[in-house]
């Protein structure tokens, strides 16, 4: 990856829906080998996808509740059924295994704190052996972005 595919990732971080043209003239080329090096970033894995991020204040999913899991159970099968299960659960936006005190740390995405509880009864029943499930909500996104810094 040289600068010209770093300055064409800055312009699809900040749009994804410019134009080939629009993002050729940013980044100093022509059509067709900025389409050439889109492509290849994209057969590459480098874009992974191209999303529209929605506001979930305005489509009433505005609470959002960051959950620590503890399991004392860490084969496959277990890591398995987890992985399934949250799947299963919409409002569940990210799932991350962590080191440290907690396991797994939970994204949530709901309208109310009822609904997180209808979410949290969902999650306890389909997981089994979770030893300590810690939710925090979150009062303020102080900073928030997609873009990576390149």
């Amino acid at each position: 990856m040289d600068q010209l595919d770093i300055k064409i990732l800055n312009a699809l971080q900040d749009d994804a829906s410019l134009s080939i043209q629009d993002i050729a003239n940013k980044v100093g080329l022509s059509s067709n080998p900025c389409w050439r090096r889109i492509k290849k970033l994209e057969d590459d894995g480098v874009i992974a996808k191209r999303v529209a991020l929605i506001d979930p204040n305005l489509v009433n999913l505005g609470v959002t509740v960051f959950v620590f899991l503890k399991t004392e159970n860490h084969s496959k099968s277990w890591l398995d059924m987890f992985s399934r299960s949250v799947a299963a659960i919409d409002e569940i936006v990210e799932c991350h295994r962590l080191s440290g005190a907690n396991d797994y740390l939970l994204k949530i995405q709901v309208s109310s704190i009822d609904h997180y509880d209808s979410v949290y009864k969902k999650l306890v029943e389909s997981v089994t052996g979770l030893t300590d499930v810690s939710s925090s909500f979150s009062m303020e996104k102080v900073k928030y972005s997609t873009s990576l810094k390149l």
